[in-house]
């Protein structure tokens, strides 16, 4: 019997490097070439045009839709001169992808011919069809209409042959039907309530930017390889699969050398990156066999958020042309490390100060203290909604897995961070602050030298990492959309800082000074959120039980856990800094529930698609050998002999039986816990059911299935064995 795996894997095997022609400039010679950013606008734009698009861009003044024609010309001469036909407006749907619709530069010219046109309406709005985006119940299906409108914050580019213009997206009756348009009201709020805090240190303060620097983790796979293996194809993970006999455990891939076709892969992505203005820093070889990480430097986190997403549609286009397919899934195989998208989050102040980093004098120390503790205080608030915020059917597969922060947020500062915490905490207000005279303010508290950055070792297992001069948020998913965590964190330290200020102003206008008031009410704050702070290892069970006695959120049901939405606490945030109204979150919980039950509906059919298409047949006829060799053997040996010789055989046949029949009777059980789930009415009730009653048969299969790998002719197994799949040559 021929098995097509075998040449799949040798094709694999032999694949050579595709050749990847170097652009004859330096980098930065050609980073931004397809994007219409500031030095494009300068050229293509009138000179009072250009000027109000950066008022629009740096102070968030209103966009006047005067200009909209003129910008438009702008951007189409610029398209035009590249080669462009087609123009879109870009889109992030709650689909954890993105949209696009292209349309062509094309009108009738009222003449029997065509003409080229672009003009400032086609730019500001379109109405693309919103009836089959997921929507949460805020509109019935057949009420089609909704609104994508430009963000002008986000730069355009060009992708191919079109002009892909960055818009929010937001339903007729005005919900947002999308990732950005949130989180453009996230970064306001936390812009404001920061701005308010940093003038009590720095009056002339107007501005502050929230700053993303993601890490994107991914594996790669032989196309041919991804293929043969339906479970890869559907559901972006293997449902099946023995572990290799060597994967990570010699450590010899983390940061190893890497392979050629790879290198190749990362060297093409790189230049197309970089074209579209993506600020690709860092390339290396991860932890698990097959894995490997790609980071930028770090932007605003409006436009580091898009920039992730173009990117991720940039690897998966990148690597077919090298004969790769890019796995984005959090856990695509067992027993292996999976893949995270660590956040890097901080706050710049306009007048170049990163809020988060210690300073040289007391009040810039004074100022670093306040930030970092009403960021704790907003994390701790709100720790069961940040959890929530980067929780999926996927990335549940990859949290506290040994290898990633677990299902519970704490926050990781550091021996010299704590000690100074718990120093103001402890120390009377007379010891920690005194006027000295002509000397001016000075503040008892310990020097913090700037090697602070790298005063401490590194935490993993800490979803919530100070890091020196940022916080590292590495609990959020490979393949999900930044967005989400940035929503619920700015919005939890906007809430926070804004009410820092109102306590602290409070104090002022009794009569404290201002220094005394933000020092009274920061001790209050470091004594209330000291449960969110942990040091330890997060992986004990220890932790779990001290968790939950610090009260923190420890649940582990996924769609339990998204309940955190829906909670008052959370309401009222969202609703008073105007990011979401209650109606879009219970919309957006409903969209959560349905897409994490349509993810284990898919898994559990395709799990009893394989097992009975594709591992029972094969085990079965595999059985049938082993029975012909035994009676074969019957009849050339006596009876007793025969019976020592085929002991063995005889044994594997019996496995076999009792494996395949547990296989064929859990695939029964599973077919009947999905009809039982799928009657539920509510979103909620039936997403619990497959978390509960669905989720758990397909491990129980999964068993099975894994111990039939092991003693099946490897000639007659069908599908590529994690040994194949894992080890790119």
């Amino acid at each position: 019997m021929t098995n097509l795996r075998f040449k799949v894997v040798e094709s694999a095997f032999s694949k050579k490097p595709l050749d990847v022609a170097t652009p004859p400039e330096r980098p930065s010679e050609y980073f931004g070439k397809k994007v219409f950013n500031r030095e494009k606008m300068y050229r293509y734009l009138p000179p009072a045009v250009y000027k109000a698009m950066v008022d629009v861009i740096d102070n968030g003044a209103s966009l006047d839709r005067s200009i909209a024609d003129a910008v438009a010309a702008g951007m189409k001469k610029w398209a035009e001169e590249n080669g462009v036909t087609h123009y879109t407006h870009w889109f992030q749907p709650l689909t954890e992808g993105t949209a696009e619709k292209h349309d062509a530069f094309i009108e009738h010219d009222g003449k029997g011919g065509m003409i080229e046109e672009f003009s400032g309406k086609l730019l500001v709005q379109q109405e693309p069809d919103a009836s089959s985006f997921p929507n949460g119940g805020i509109r019935n299906t057949f009420e089609a209409r909704g609104y994508s409108a430009w963000d002008p914050t986000s730069p355009v580019f060009i992708m191919d042959d079109t002009l892909c213009i960055p818009t929010v997206f937001i339903s007729y009756t005005g919900e947002s039907l999308d990732y950005k348009a949130p989180l453009l009201r996230a970064l306001h709020a936390v812009s404001t309530a920061a701005t308010a805090v940093c003038r009590y240190f720095y009056p002339d303060v107007s501005k502050v930017v929230c700053n993303l620097g993601w890490e994107q983790e991914y594996f790669l796979v032989d196309e041919g390889l991804y293929n043969a293996r339906p479970d890869l194809v559907l559901t972006g993970r293997t449902l099946m699969g023995h572990d290799s006999a060597k994967n990570q455990q010699m450590d010899d891939h983390y940061f190893g050398t890497i392979p050629d076709r790879v290198q190749a892969f990362m060297k093409d992505l790189e230049i197309q990156a970089l074209e579209l203005a993506i600020p690709c820093k860092t390339r290396h070889n991860e932890v698990a066999p097959n894995q490997f990480e790609i980071a930028p430097i770090f932007e605003e986190t409006n436009i580091a958020n898009d920039h992730n997403m173009l990117l991720m549609s940039l690897m998966k286009k990148v690597a077919r042309r090298h004969g790769f397919r890019v796995l984005l899934h959090e856990k695509p195989f067992a027993g292996i490390n999976g893949s995270g998208k660590h956040n890097n989050w901080s706050l710049s102040a306009d007048n170049g100060v990163l809020l988060h980093a210690p300073g040289k004098t007391p009040m810039d120390n004074l100022r670093f203290v306040t930030f970092v503790v009403e960021t704790l205080m907003g994390v701790y608030r709100h720790n069961g909604l940040l959890k929530a915020s980067i929780m999926s059917a996927t990335n549940a597969h990859r949290l506290g897995a040994n290898e990633a922060p677990p299902a519970i947020i704490s926050s990781f500062l550091g021996r010299q961070l704590s000690e100074l915490l718990d120093h103001i905490e402890n120390s009377d207000k007379d010891d920690i602050f005194n006027m000295t005279g002509k000397q001016g303010m000075k503040l008892d508290i310990p020097e913090i030298p700037e090697l602070l950055i790298d005063n401490t070792d590194r935490n993993r297992t800490s979803p919530f990492a100070f890091t020196g001069n940022r916080f590292e948020f590495r609990a959020v998913g490979s393949e999900a959309n930044c967005a989400s965590g940035m929503i619920a964190l700015n919005a939890a330290v906007a809430e926070a800082l804004a009410d820092f200020k109102c306590r602290v102003d409070a104090l002022i206008a009794a009569g404290h000074d201002q220094t005394g008031a933000i020092i009274d009410v920061l001790r209050d704050d470091i004594k209330a959120c000291k449960p969110i702070r942990f040091d330890g290892n997060g992986y004990s069970d220890e932790w779990v039980e001290e968790a939950r006695r610090r009260g923190l959120d420890c649940e582990t049901s996924c769609p339990v856990i998204f309940d955190s939405y829906l909670t008052d606490d959370s309401v009222r945030m969202f609703e008073s800094l105007g990011v979401m109204s209650r109606k879009e979150l219970v919309a957006r919980n409903e969209v959560k529930w349905d897409t994490y039950t349509k993810r284990i509906q898919i898994e559990a059919r395709v799990m009893g698609d394989i097992s009975m298409n594709h591992i029972v047949p094969v085990a079965t006829h595999y059985q049938s050998r082993l029975a012909k060799n035994v009676m074969d053997m019957r009849q050339i040996f006596p009876a007793d002999k025969a019976e020592e010789l085929c002991a063995r055989n005889m044994k594997l046949i019996e496995e076999i039986a009792e494996r395949t029949r547990t296989i064929e009777t859990g695939v029964e059980e599973l077919v009947n816990a999905r009809k039982v789930a799928n009657k539920i009415g509510s979103e909620r009730e039936k997403a619990i059911a497959y978390h509960d009653t669905v989720e758990p048969l397909m491990g129980k299969i999964r068993y099975q299935i894994d111990k039939l790998e092991l003693i099946v002719d490897d000639e007659l197994w069908t599908l590529p064995k994690y040994r194949e799949l894992l080890f790119i040559r």
